[in-house]
């Protein structure tokens, strides 16, 4: 059976942790390279690029960027790779076959190809509509429309791979979004970041962005490390009795909306200091968070960390924008319900889109399930500083966005595999 047992080793935390570099920014970045003609890519991307992820997610992604002659590029599960590669498929000239696997097969596209469909792409559902495998022909492109209307609650990677491709549109393109917040626009705001550091102009008009034909110019870029990743960490400083944990490589104004845990850990007693070359996250006494409200639908990934570590602590904490999490790598929303449970915490529905914890923690005795989702893994990992052992059920996960964390927290909670 597939299993990591942890045993406590201390609650004092020390040391530094070597985080994976940022998939957002490797994938935007990879992407955009492949975009740029080929006297303005400047060099390979490990040149070009440093610190950029090894993350299966990306590794999918170079995968499929440097086997462009294929008919049929493969994604696996990595949802970034799937959305950004469609749009991307459809300016290559050619025609191609995007498929994944089958829990890939249930995340929707719908939004994203009928977009594309509406520009002047032709693309095709070889199974059930909306979903992939889809065929994708870029030949004898003509485009229809130069300026399209998307709802703006969804998810941010089609609109990041419609910005991404739009300076290569011969019309170029108007992005307007129709009424609503925008979800996780931080994710957006770094695609376009990214975009303007490669020497694209655009221009935000109301509801939207304006993007003209132009050309991508490749030079160097240094892939900050991932605060997704680091939120685990995190939550190891909150659960523990003391913690003082370098983190190299995060920056005070990062462009990732995932950042935010800093700010969010601060209300369990955890402090961050910046420094030139990275953050210092220290715990000295333990705080338990009463009456506050975490809207996560600017930095969804961030969800089951914080649900966990409130759940465990026993907060009074209420969660809002957690509709995207229903169509992640699992349904995350039923999957934390299921494991918090097992600890005698409920995660319920106050009221519509209102989610609260009732319950007292207590240790769970049996593995937790991951549902193939790498964050339910990480996510409750943190609960050995609360309890004595913890059972996780497919610890392999990990490796679509940190594929050395037993490693990183192995100082903390010896591993051991069966």
């Amino acid at each position: 059976m597939n299993l990591v047992t942890l045993h406590t080793v201390t609650r004092n935390l020390t040391g530094e942790i070597l985080l994976p570099a940022s998939k957002s920014e490797s994938n935007r970045a990879l992407i955009m390279r492949a975009l740029a003609k080929e006297q303005h890519r400047c060099s390979f991307p490990e040149k070009l690029f440093s610190n950029l992820s090894t993350a299966n997610d990306t590794i999918v992604m170079q995968s499929c960027l440097k086997e462009l002659w294929r008919s049929e590029w493969n994604v696996e599960d990595a949802g970034t790779a799937c959305r950004f590669l469609t749009a991307f498929a459809t300016i290559t000239g050619r025609a191609v076959r995007i498929t994944g696997s089958e829990r890939m097969k249930e995340r929707p596209v719908l939004l994203l190809t009928e977009a594309l469909k509406e520009i002047g792409f032709e693309i095709q559902y070889l199974e059930k509509e909306g979903f992939i495998p889809l065929y994708i022909n870029g030949k004898n492109f003509v485009q229809k429309q130069s300026r399209i209307t998307i709802r703006a609650d969804i998810s941010s990677q089609y609109i990041s791979a419609l910005l991404m491709i739009a300076p290569l549109l011969p019309q170029g393109l108007e992005i307007v979004f129709s009424e609503g917040e925008v979800y996780s626009f931080p994710y957006i705001r770094m695609t376009l970041k990214m975009m303007e550091h490669f020497c694209i102009l655009y221009e935000t008009i109301p509801n939207g962005y304006k993007i003209p034909p132009q050309q991508y110019y490749m030079k160097l870029f240094e892939v900050e490390s991932d605060w997704s990743a680091a939120s685990y960490i995190y939550s190891f400083a909150a659960l523990s009795e003391k913690a003082s944990i370098f983190l190299p490589k995060l920056r005070k104004e990062s462009l990732q909306g995932d950042s935010k845990i800093a700010e969010l850990m601060e209300h369990w007693g955890v402090e961050t200091r910046f420094t030139q070359k990275g953050v210092r996250v220290k715990k000295t006494k333990s705080k338990i968070p009463q009456d506050i409200r975490f809207d996560c639908k600017q930095s969804p990934d961030l969800a089951q960390t914080v649900i966990v570590v409130a759940a465990a602590t026993g907060a009074n904490v209420e969660f809002t924008g957690m509709e995207s999490l229903r169509i992640k790598e699992t349904d995350r929303i039923s999957a934390l319900q299921t494991e918090l449970i097992k600890a005698g915490v409920s995660l319920y529905e106050k009221e519509k889109g209102v989610f609260g914890l009732s319950g007292t923690f207590k240790p769970i005795e049996v593995a937790v399930e991951t549902y193939k989702d790498h964050r339910m893994a990480m996510a409750f990992a943190p609960l050995i500083m609360i309890q004595n052992t913890l059972t996780i059920h497919n610890p392999g996960v990990v490796k679509k966005s940190f594929p050395d964390f037993w490693e990183a927290i192995a100082g903390w909670g010896k591993t051991e595999n069966i």
